[in-house]
């Protein structure tokens, strides 16, 4: 008996090494593939749009309205100077509409002290589900700007509020501890105008640590101390560059950034708005407009590279923790609330591609890998692997993990290069080697949590802790 115990236990971890080899390979071999797709795409972008003069549509009335809501919770640290940087934008007709989500700081009285605003009576257009609303304020110097001011309800429900509350075809969502570009939203809008069938965008997201800012503007890049920090940039322009250019090259993109999207409002507030029970709201919004769309008519939800937002990443490991928790939780809400989409051949390439592999890539990766370092370690002790296997396999590991993260950064300097100085693309390619070595093991861990936490009914957000922006003096 206690034999058949062993062979069994020695059966199990056979087979998950085999397991954990294959999974290394299939997701190596998809990534590479998204990694084509995502550079002919780009380069393909970048020759449409190099004699593309966006003014055209300033000046024209080719354009769609844009309301922008800024969700705020406790954003005292940036929230006027994220405020300003919007008032700034490039766009014909716009409204910002800051939400107080009931913050305990003094997020509002900022807001109502730099800008002049006095409370009016407003009433909603729709009736999306929200907390009360305990007044709208609307500046004297920008006729354009609104705050409204509601109990705490969660990001989702204050993006509902102020859908309730906007006025124009178009939303754009943006977190309030963010910096648009200030032709962003004539960037991005342009898809919409170009191609009807499309119901949502989003923008690239680039890290604003170590940037300056003046008068709300990002006057110069530059990369941030902090080496957590230098390992983020790498990671989102992995993520963005290659991960959702890829995606949306066949119209299977899941994710729209929370702090950069812009969506069509009826069609949202169509599908019931934001839910507020889940922490992934941003993602869970896109997957279930393609559940209730992509059957029934032409749909597109695109990303486009060149739009930019830059936002604040975290610096500590605790707050990286807390973030990354958050959205491994936050993902598996948003595949198993539309579960009934995989392998589904009536959602198209969403349904057959796309689902299946978040599903067994993204949802149970963090899983299979962490388990599968213990895995390794416990097969090497026993004598189930050999020391020259695993270091064959490990060196492959970073090897290809190197190889994408230094094709993100080639494929930045040769398009967008927003690093443009020598010094800042050489660390670059430096942290995208090293970030093999240690880095991606612990964000693996963090997920592999959030996994842990999402089963044991863990619902909180997570506090995100504020450095506010670089300005010059």
């Amino acid at each position: 008996m206690k034999m058949d115990l062993q062979q069994f236990l020695i059966s199990v971890l056979y087979f998950y090494n085999y397991l954990v080899v294959f999974y290394f390979i299939a997701i190596n071999i998809i990534y590479i593939l998204l990694n084509f797709l995502s550079f002919f795409e780009i380069r393909k972008y970048v020759r449409e749009n190099r004699v593309v003069n966006t003014g055209i549509v300033f000046r024209s009335n080719f354009y769609i309205p844009v309301s922008v809501l800024m969700p705020a919770y406790n954003e005292s640290q940036n929230i006027v100077d994220s405020v300003k940087s919007m008032l700034q934008l490039h766009y014909p007709e716009f409204e910002i509409i800051v939400i107080n989500d009931g913050s305990k700081d003094d997020t509002a009285e900022l807001l109502k002290a730099a800008y002049k605003m006095t409370e009016v009576s407003f009433e909603p257009s729709n009736s999306l589900p929200c907390k009360n609303v305990r007044g709208i304020y609307v500046s004297k110097t920008h006729r354009n700007l609104i705050m409204i001011d509601k109990q705490n309800g969660g990001k989702a429900d204050a993006l509902n509020a102020g859908v309730n509350y906007s006025k124009y075809p178009l939303f754009c969502a943006l977190d309030a501890d963010s910096v648009l570009d200030n032709e962003s939203i004539l960037k991005i809008s342009r898809a919409f105008i170009e191609e009807p069938d499309i119901i949502a965008a989003g923008g690239i997201i680039r890290v604003i640590n170590g940037c300056r800012i003046e008068a709300g503007e990002v006057v110069s890049i530059d990369l941030p101390g902090s080496v957590l920090a230098k390992f983020q940039i790498i990671e989102y322009l992995r993520g963005f560059l290659f991960g959702r250019t890829g995606w949306s090259a066949i119209n299977s993109m899941l994710i729209i950034s929370g702090a950069f999207g812009i969506f069509k409002k009826k069609e949202v507030v169509e599908a019931g708005g934001y839910r507020s029970d889940t922490v992934g709201e941003d993602m869970e919004l896109v997957v279930r407009l393609y559940n209730k769309y992509r059957p029934e008519k032409k749909m597109k939800i695109k990303f486009i590279p060149d739009p930019v937002c830059y936002t604040e990443v975290p610096e500590t490991l605790g707050v990286l923790s807390r973030q990354r928790n958050r959205w491994q939780r936050g993902l598996i809400d948003s595949l198993l609330l539309n579960m009934n989409m995989l392998f589904n051949p009536r959602y198209g390439a969403v349904g057959l591609i796309a689902m299946p592999f978040f599903v067994f890539f993204e949802m149970l990766g963090p899983v299979i890998e962490f388990s599968g370092y213990i895995v390794f370690l416990v097969s090497l002790w026993l004598g189930i692997v050999n020391y020259k296997f695993v270091l064959l396999f490990t060196m492959a590991s970073i090897s290809l993990g190197i190889i994408l993260s230094v094709s993100s950064i080639l494929l930045e300097e040769l398009t967008f290069k927003k690093y443009s100085s020598v010094s800042q693309a050489s660390w670059l390619f430096l942290y995208s080697v090293l970030e093999n070595f240690g880095y991606k093991q612990l964000n693996t861990y963090f997920r592999f949590r959030g996994t842990i936490d999402y089963i044991l009914g863990n619902k909180h957000w997570g506090e995100m802790t504020r450095l506010g922006f670089k300005k010059d003096k």
